[in-house]
């Protein structure tokens, strides 16, 4: 069993920055077994991939946040974070963090929001105008 805990989101002006934070634990977790991931979800809209991070450092990012949007892991805290930059009104949404141990697919995990084997509860990012 994995645990995943998100915190740090909160409400920020456009242009404006703000770093989200998961902490992994559990019985189950090892980095090198998971594949970790950030997608979002606005009401009424299907839950969208925003980062991926796999276990040898390879990142993959949704065309919308590419070049504003950084994720990376501190292994020895297993904190995975999205360090968000220049945010926009239509970045505001819940921010799920995700582990799943298939295989990194650059081409597909941005469609995986429904298979995705641990979520954890959300943090909400809004971003005003």
């Amino acid at each position: 069993q994995v645990e995943l805990a998100e915190s740090g989101g909160g409400a920020v002006q456009s242009g404006g920055s703000l770093r989200v934070s998961c902490v992994a634990s559990g019985y189950g977790w090892q980095r090198s077994d998971y594949v970790m991931y950030w997608f979002r979800q606005t009401p009424g809209k299907e839950r969208e991939g925003v980062a991926a991070l796999d276990s040898r450092g390879q990142t993959s990012y949704a065309d919308s946040v590419q070049g504003r949007f950084a994720v990376s892991m501190d292994n020895a805290k297993n904190t995975l974070y999205l360090q968000m930059n220049s945010l926009k009104p239509e970045d505001t949404a819940v921010y799920y963090c995700g582990a799943d141990p298939r295989a990194f697919n650059i081409g597909r995990w941005q469609s995986w929001a429904p298979t995705i084997y641990y979520w954890g509860q959300g943090t909400q990012v809004t971003v005003s105008s």
